[in-house]
């Protein structure tokens, strides 16, 4: 809500820029998307390395984290 509010006053203070951020928001999300898919990927690879590193003590009855 406040974030509409803001974008609103920004409407009426500075048309221009708010016309403006509205168009090149979905540009720079669109951009950014391959970015976060790699995030994603290496985060999947992170939590495996980690269970695999961590298999033995679990197998050997370690304390759960």
């Amino acid at each position: 809500m406040i974030a509409l509010l803001l974008w609103l006053l920004l409407l009426v203070v500075c048309w221009p820029l708010a016309l403006a951020a509205l168009i090149l928001f979905p540009l720079v999300w669109l951009l950014l998307l391959p970015f976060r898919l790699v995030g994603l990927a290496l985060e999947g690879v992170f939590e495996l390395l980690r269970a695999i590193v961590l298999l033995p003590a679990r197998v050997l009855g370690g304390r759960r984290v």
